[in-house]
């Protein structure tokens, strides 16, 4: 739970990174700030991560990451990011990926959270839920994932 933030005050995509990031920083999944976020950057140079639904899924591979996680956000108000559907955000899922786990982990991850987002049911709560619990629950019925 000290991954989830459901009143983000980020209003831009670098600022909306950076609060997650803290998150991770805060708790020891992530040891170098500056390091994790130039990796993040290097990968949304590769491809938009922008997903639908109002949801982004960036997501880097470094050697700055001490376990592999994801942290989740939500703003109150949109976000400009680059989507599939060209609707600007309001949640963002991070995945933080040790480098020695890219292929494995990562593809894994990518794979539950995307089948996940595949639910209407499951994106409508991901968008209202108030309850950081309620949030893991529904991740945890597609996945075996530490938030």
């Amino acid at each position: 739970m000290n991954h989830i933030k459901l009143n983000m005050v980020a209003k831009t995509k670098k600022e909306a990174l950076e609060e997650l990031t803290d998150l991770l920083v805060q708790d020891g999944s992530v040891i170098n700030k500056d390091e994790f976020l130039r990796d993040i950057w290097l990968r949304e140079e590769q491809g938009a991560t922008g997903f639908e639904n109002h949801i982004a899924i960036p997501h880097g591979q470094s050697s700055a990451v001490r376990h592999t996680t994801l942290a989740i956000g939500r703003t109150p108000h949109k976000i400009p990011w680059e989507t599939m559907d060209g609707i600007d955000i309001h949640c963002i899922i991070l995945y933080a990926v040790r480098s020695e786990e890219q292929n494995t982990t990562h593809i894994r991850l990518l794979t539950q959270v995307s089948c996940a987002l595949a639910d209407e049911r499951i994106i409508a709560q991901l968008l209202e839920e108030s309850d950081p619990k309620n949030i893991i629950e529904m991740f945890n019925a597609q996945a075996d994932v530490d938030y």
